[in-house]
């Protein structure tokens, strides 16, 4: 049990992204972020408060406003306005899923005329797409999966997101299949409100020590594996 005498720790769960954080059947919120969260309190003498998110773009909105104090969202220019970021502690990889029966067979032959793509709004793939992306459109939903849902229902010629969500989808479904190369590699990172960094440097302290004993990459791993 926690003890109920620390000072609370709000931590912003994005459980939009299923590589790093999910809801259980109960609806409390698991994965990577949130045991990253639990060391992150126990390192600051905290208990934990999860505050969670069905998509990144909401945790941005919210920065600074007195809502969560520690937040884990990919690195992007256009965060960094509001956020301050510590360096990476995973990078995962943004690619495509597409119809079976389609030609695609590379993220390079997506951005072409006519081209609907369905993204998550405001995921760290659709901010790079944004800037990369001349042709083709993009048809941006409320969720990373529902990008995935519209476009298993007939929706756009192909969806982008992270890789292992995007796999695990078109084995579940037949008729879908990923492309074999991915368009971006996406940085994720602890974050905190540029206008509330208190604790960026002890989180950024903690971070370099569960490198340097192999914590970290034991709590990647073993979820991934899940």
């Amino acid at each position: 049990m926690p003890d109920e005498t620390l000072p609370t720790l709000r931590f912003a769960i994005n459980a939009g992204n299923a590589v790093l954080a999910s809801l259980t059947p109960d609806g409390q919120p698991a994965g990577i972020t949130v045991e990253l969260a639990k060391n992150i309190a126990r390192h600051l003498h905290c208990r934990p408060r999860f505050i969670t998110y069905p998509a990144a773009g909401k945790v941005v909105e919210d920065a600074g406003r007195d809502i969560w104090d520690i937040a884990f969202l990919a690195i992007d220019p256009k965060r960094e306005d509001l956020l301050r970021f510590t360096s990476p502690y995973i990078t995962i990889k943004g690619t495509l899923m597409v119809r079976e029966q389609s030609d695609w067979q590379s993220v390079s032959e997506m951005d072409r005329p006519g081209v609907v793509i369905n993204v998550g709004k405001n995921a760290a793939y659709d901010l790079w797409l944004s800037r990369e992306l001349h042709h083709a459109t993009l048809n941006r939903l409320s969720s990373s999966q529902a990008a995935i849902d519209a476009f298993l229902a007939g929706e756009g010629e192909m969806v982008a997101g992270i890789r292992q969500p995007l796999e695990a989808a078109a084995h579940a479904t037949p008729g879908f299949r990923v492309l074999p190369d991915d368009f971006t590699e996406i940085q994720q990172a602890v974050c905190v409100a540029k206008a509330d960094d208190r604790y960026f440097d002890a989180i950024t302290e903690l971070l370099a020590r569960l490198r340097e004993d192999n914590t970290l990459s034991d709590i990647i791993t073993r979820h991934l594996r899940q």
